[in-house]
């Protein structure tokens, strides 16, 4: 399978398709949009790109600019973070750019690029939520033992990119340019026939590791913290300090849910796509279908722009730092709140809460005290 828009009119299918008409028709390219369709398109597209690389840099400036974000969870969002927004300039732009007139601008060596990366991209992204699924999981059904330091952390999401360059290479190494008289493909040229065993086994493959099997593996491990945070007794101490804490706990697991459902919806119609595709290759032959695809694109594109949307509404500390990247724009207001959201660490206000507890029962046993004198003088 081969995540990029490029897919829609260059893999075999299509390919052969080209190959058949190139006999007959080389003056029309079938593809080409009226410019009112084409000024839509862009502008829809436009938008994720923009929202999208606004977005998630803001989040990675937020985390590594200020000391207390820099947690294991949010180091993997910066990843996550990085990921989408490579998404959105490389994939989004690129292969839009290509599925207006199916025409390929950018020559054979961005072909190979384009046509691995996207793959990359998605398969760090979607094993960041995973990593993040299996943290949220380790720190609260198993709060004692030892949770990942930051500098492995950081070495994880060093072999999540290894992994996923490698898982790559195939589309790189078969990638290639076919010029025509009238236009330029990029297409995927995989050994034997369309449908084949090469080309299929891969699709098969990529579906199970990007998409189904961390999905299985956060549904089981959310389900189960989920269980844990709202349905039962949660292990650990009963003070007022640890409710706080499992309240933003919970904060945490409800975004990052949010997160994961929808990357699944965004992402689900288009391996539906080339799943069928796979099995049916007249759907590819379709008229409308370069419509039907350019959506299905979009939506599948437009994944890379929401996790910071989700950020601001369910996370304060986003909020306050969304704020604060903000604050030179004159309807954004930054509060004392924010500031201390993000400048105080979290040992300070644990000391702090210590400090306000012991203070409350000092001042309680001065009274009881107090009330015993008055006791025994009037007695």
């Amino acid at each position: 399978m081969d995540p990029t828009v490029s897919t829609l009119l260059q893999s075999k299918p299509n390919s052969s398709l080209f190959e058949e008409e190139a006999t007959n028709e080389t003056i029309v390219n079938q593809f080409v949009q009226p410019t009112w369709q084409v000024t839509l398109w862009a502008i829809a597209y436009a938008l994720i790109v923009m929202i999208s690389v606004i977005g998630n840099v803001t989040v990675i400036w937020i985390i590594l600019a200020h000391k207390r974000m820099r947690t294991v969870t949010n180091y993997l969002i910066v990843n996550l973070a990085f990921s989408d927004a490579s998404m959105a300039v490389f994939n989004t732009v690129f292969n839009f750019v290509y599925a207006i007139h199916n025409d390929w601008y950018f020559g054979v060596g961005f072909c190979r690029f384009i046509n691995s990366f996207p793959i990359t991209a998605i398969f760090s992204s979607i094993c960041s939520m995973t990593a993040i699924a299996i943290d949220r999981y380790m720190a609260i059904i198993h709060p004692l033992k030892p949770r990942l330091s930051s500098t492995i952390t950081k070495v994880m999401i060093a072999v999540i990119w290894l992994v996923a360059f490698s898982l790559t290479f195939p589309q790189c190494y078969y990638a290639k340019t076919i010029v025509y008289d009238t236009r330029t493909i990029c297409l995927v040229d995989w050994p034997g026939d369309f449908g084949g065993k090469h080309q299929l086994t891969y699709q098969i493959a990529v579906i199970i590791l990007i998409y189904l099997l961390p999905l299985l593996v956060m549904l089981v491990t959310y389900s189960i913290v989920g269980v844990t945070l709202w349905g039962g007794e949660i292990p650990g101490a009963s003070s007022e300090h640890y409710q706080n804490q499992i309240q933003a706990k919970r904060k945490v697991v409800k975004m990052m849910i949010v997160v994961v459902v929808t990357f699944a919806l965004c992402w689900l119609p288009f391996h539906v796509y080339f799943m069928l595709g796979s099995f049916n290759s007249d759907i590819y032959k379709q008229k409308y279908i370069q419509q039907v695809y350019l959506a299905i694109f979009w939506l599948a594109m437009s994944s890379t722009m929401y996790n910071p949307i989700i950020y601001y509404c369910l996370n304060q500390r986003f909020r306050s730092g969304f704020r604060r990247a903000f604050r030179w724009c004159p309807f954004v207001t930054v509060t004392e709140e924010d500031k201390h959201e993000l400048q105080h660490t979290k040992t300070f206000r644990m000391t702090r809460s210590y400090r306000t507890e012991t203070t409350s029962v000092v001042n309680q046993n001065s009274v009881d005290q107090e009330e015993t004198t008055s006791k025994l003088i009037k007695a």
